[in-house]
């Protein structure tokens, strides 16, 4: 089965348990509505492609994992886009959750999603307890304090950031869970696959920099101009646009060097050139030179 097909199918599985049948209707309309249609899926899709090159051998296990990822992710978006953050009203082309279906549900399904990602998990655990118990402690680091997303959405309220902590912990944590999880998912030490996550964090980061200061709201599916509207740090303002555009090359040169020997090196690293296409963002002529 594709590997999209595989992240869906445990996606659907995970919200269709949610929504039970004496589930409130309106809060479990909000979790669909953050979750589905997906964006790229890019984070999954790490995981299971790094799953793959390790010698898949608990495929459900992988299927588990990628949901729960996918999951936080979802949930990162629904906080982040509130108005004690963002104050968003466009998430991937369609009205944010909180303008959709309230403020007070939105923070209820941001919620519901990270529970419902560690859930996933235990569930999953009869396929291999030991390996489930090491997903549950990647995923949860990489999702709260001190180093993970939460951390990230954190530091933008200090008065002074510290911007490598920052970029790791706000972008790169879920992509350091992403290989790290595909390892472990298929019974392999996840500390090899630290630098492939970090690298491939920072990479989409300086993508996501750029779409900001570069992209309109239409082709974004997302309001535009927020680094510079909230004051972030980034890398535009840093570099200029061509410095960023050569970091950016540069990042996902490291990435691909980075992966660890493993039986699906070259398919993982075609993988990784292809994420590459996905997040660069499709430059005018002129800004490219800016």
């Amino acid at each position: 089965m594709p590997i999209s097909d595989r992240i869906e199918a445990a996606i659907g599985a995970a919200l269709c348990h949610a929504s039970g049948a004496r589930a409130p209707r309106r809060l479990s309309g909000a979790l669909t509505h953050a979750v589905t249609p997906g964006g790229a899926r890019i984070r999954p899709t790490i995981l299971l492609s790094v799953a793959r090159a390790c010698g898949e051998d608990r495929p459900a296990l992988s299927d588990a994992a990628a949901a729960a990822l996918e999951l936080i992710h979802c949930a990162s978006l629904v906080h982040d886009d509130l108005p004690c953050f963002d104050d968003a009203d466009l998430r991937r082309g369609k009205p944010s959750v909180h303008r959709a279906y309230s403020e007070p549900l939105a923070v209820l399904a941001g919620d519901s999603l990270i529970v419902l990602a560690f859930d996933v998990l235990s569930r999953a655990g009869a396929e291999d307890p030991g390996r489930a118990l090491a997903l549950v402690g990647v995923l949860s680091r990489q999702t709260g304090m001190p180093h993970g997303i939460c951390a990230g959405q954190g530091w933008e309220s200090e008065a002074a950031i510290d911007l490598a902590a920052y970029h790791r912990a706000k972008t790169g944590a879920l992509f350091i869970a992403a290989t790290q999880m595909g390892a472990i998912a298929a019974g392999q030490e996840p500390e090899p696959w630290h630098d492939l996550g970090a690298l491939i964090g920072e990479a989409f980061q300086v993508a996501d920099d750029l779409r900001d200061a570069l992209l309109d709201e239409a082709s974004l599916g997302k309001p535009v101009g927020q680094d510079d509207l909230h004051g972030r740090p980034n890398a535009v303002a840093e570099l200029g646009v061509s410095g960023a555009v050569a970091r950016l090359n540069d990042i996902l040169a490291g990435a691909i060097a980075s992966i660890p020997s493993c039986p699906g090196e070259a398919a993982l690293a075609a993988m990784v050139r292809a994420q590459a296409e996905q997040i660069m963002p499709k430059l005018p002529a002129r800004a490219a030179t800016a």
